[in-house]
């Protein structure tokens, strides 16, 4: 079948991408699902940094893909082996695939999948094979979801069905922004009632992360970020106090903002000062978690001196620590009770044709989740 795709084919090009226009919506071919593969009609598609750093190179990526991999989706057909799908059930994606049977997966930790991170970087599905082409060119899967597209086939590993009583649009945070930011606190800090915490970077990921502070019971939550608007909207979901660092002078003025140090420090940006400004506020015997993904270049020099002496941990989130299967239904009951407000997140809407104007407005750092509507 043919589908409209959001194709990129160069990394690196200079916004603004509303004039330069990078990502190019083009009618693609989509080969029916294999065995254990889905075919989906993609409903939302949430905006992320990670495409965006596709897009501007700092997360490089076989070309040509199809970007997209946070989405809510309507399921159109199953391949092969696929018993516990039918036409018409609705699906989150996962952006890693997990087989279940190597290693990392066996231990609990499907983020960790071994062929599934293989499937990621080489471009392809689970399975090995590419189902977009374009006559005898065939495309890369982004994440093995690609879903800035009409329809998409993904592996049946990518998917986790839900019900059907919310809408896509919210549906779909809960693929990528709620399941990283939720669960960096609740699986990885393994944050308790009392605890206190510093959420440095307020995106579609800090501000679920944030949520899951308030909803763990967190005493004292710091926020951080460089828009005063954000900082406010923080302010409605739970934080005690704000921070804006380009108001700071000073490491003291910084732990003084912000109340004191804190015991989890999340570094939620992705770029190595909001790092080094989660480290920061950290206190001894604390932890420094990170789920931001920036350039595979950057590095932040570790004082292992105080580390020794202040016993702390840093440590990484990838997919919310998790197993998304479990978790995506647990945050979505936690939304549905309304302990978990994700709804307070939701950003711009654009067309697929105005993809390169949301990426824009992404990268001017305004946005709250903005999504793609199809």
């Amino acid at each position: 079948m043919k589908t409209r795709a959001a194709l990129l084919r160069e990394m690196g090009v200079a916004g603004p991408y509303a004039q330069s226009r990078p990502v190019v919506i083009t009618e693609v071919e989509l080969d029916p699902p294999g065995p254990g593969e889905v075919l989906i009609r993609i409903k939302v598609a949430g905006l992320c940094h990670s495409d965006l750093s596709v897009i501007n190179g700092d997360r490089p990526r076989a070309l040509p893909i199809v970007l997209g991999h946070e989405s809510s989706a309507e399921v159109v057909e199953t391949g092969e082996g696929v018993n516990d799908l039918q036409a018409g059930d609705h699906v989150v994606m996962v952006f890693v695939p997990s087989c279940g049977c190597c290693a990392p997966c066996t231990r609990g930790r499907p983020a960790l999948c071994e062929p599934g991170a293989l499937a990621n970087t080489r471009g392809t599905l689970l399975s090995g094979e590419r189902r977009l082409h374009l006559g005898d060119e065939y495309l890369n899967h982004a994440t093995g979801v690609s879903c800035f597209a009409e329809y998409a086939v993904v592996s049946r590993r990518s998917c986790v069905p839900i019900k059907s009583d919310i809408s896509h649009r919210e549906a779909a945070l809960f693929g990528c922004a709620v399941l990283t930011g939720a669960g960096a606190v609740i699986n990885r800090a393994r944050l308790q009632a009392g605890d206190t915490a510093a959420v440095v970077g307020l995106g579609g990921v800090g501000l679920s992360a944030l949520l899951a502070a308030t909803a763990s019971g967190a005493r004292r939550i710091v926020a951080v970020d460089l828009s005063d608007e954000k900082l406010q909207l923080a302010r409605e979901l739970g934080a005690t106090h704000l921070v804006n660092p380009g108001r700071i002078s000073s490491d003291a003025d910084l732990l003084e903002a912000a109340g004191g140090p804190v015991d989890y420090g999340f570094d939620m940006a992705g770029a190595v000062p909001a790092f080094e400004t989660a480290y920061k506020l950290t206190a001894r015997g604390g932890s420094t978690i990170t789920s931001g993904l920036p350039n595979p270049g950057a590095r932040f020099q570790l004082p292992l001196a105080q580390m020794v002496g202040e016993e702390r941990e840093i440590l990484g989130s990838y997919l919310g620590s998790g197993v998304p299967a479990i978790d995506i239904t647990r945050y979505i009951d936690l939304y549905k009770n309304g302990r978990l407000p994700v709804d307070k997140l939701l950003g711009k809407t654009f067309t697929l044709d105005q993809i390169n104007e949301g990426f824009d407005h992404l990268a001017s750092g305004s946005s709250l989740r903005d999504a793609i509507v199809l």
